[in-house]
């Protein structure tokens, strides 16, 4: 059996985030790095923001529980790879 560990990262709310970009001209892009591992940011991926909005999540009916849906009161940050040129892969 694998060791495993208790991840509880520090969510921020939009309070924070909003005191971190205080002061950023308005024009400024927004890189999200992506942890390669829980907590490890040592080789995060980075990637740009696309989108931001209200997701609703959803979740399919199975032998032992009802389908069911839910909008969170959290907001979702989408982002995607940076431009640039990658392999095509199969």
């Amino acid at each position: 059996m694998a060791d495993t560990f208790e991840h509880a990262p520090q969510v921020w709310n939009a309070a924070q985030l909003r005191e971190a970009i205080r002061g950023l001209p308005d024009d400024v892009p927004i890189h999200i790095g992506v942890a390669e591992d829980p907590g490890s940011f040592d080789g995060y991926r980075d990637c740009v923001l696309m989108d931001a909005r209200h997701v609703e999540s959803w979740w399919p009916a199975t032998s032992t529980t009802a389908e069911r849906t839910q909008t969170e009161k959290a907001f979702t940050l989408f982002a995607d790879w940076a431009a640039g040129e990658y392999d095509v892969l199969d």
